[in-house]
């Protein structure tokens, strides 16, 4: 797997539990979506998307500061303010984020692109 532009698409829907740190790709993305997921988006967003871009330090903590490179949002200007401000709420709730050593070596310093995107009517 190429690590230069990591991604994950997270339907925002209800939480899950996940407690153990980290160590693979695909537990990474299991643990970034439970944080996500505690966004709460107004139905009038539903289908509404940003993806965010940010870099990790080997122990799970954020290097630099998280940037939306990508959004396509849905409703009025409340809505779509209250779905970017939800987002990025519950990303930050993430971090520092759990991971072993071994994920921290192997993805520190590295871009992650982490795509959210709301529950659409009827999917």
């Amino acid at each position: 797997m190429r690590l230069s532009a990591l991604a994950l698409v997270l339907t925002l829907a209800a939480p899950a539990a996940h407690a153990d740190p980290a160590n693979t790709l695909n537990d990474l993305w299991q643990a970034l979506s439970v944080c996500a997921r505690r966004a709460q988006v107004a139905p009038e967003a539903a289908g509404s998307e940003v993806t965010v871009l940010f870099t990790l330090r080997r122990d799970g903590s954020l290097q630099g500061k998280p940037r939306i490179t990508h959004s396509r949002l849905i409703g009025d200007n409340v809505d779509q303010q209250a779905f970017v401000a939800a987002s990025l709420s519950a990303m930050a709730s993430c971090f520092p984020i759990p991971i072993t050593d071994g994920l921290g070596g192997s993805i520190a310093g590295r871009p992650i692109r982490f795509r959210l995107v709301s529950g659409v009517h009827g999917a």
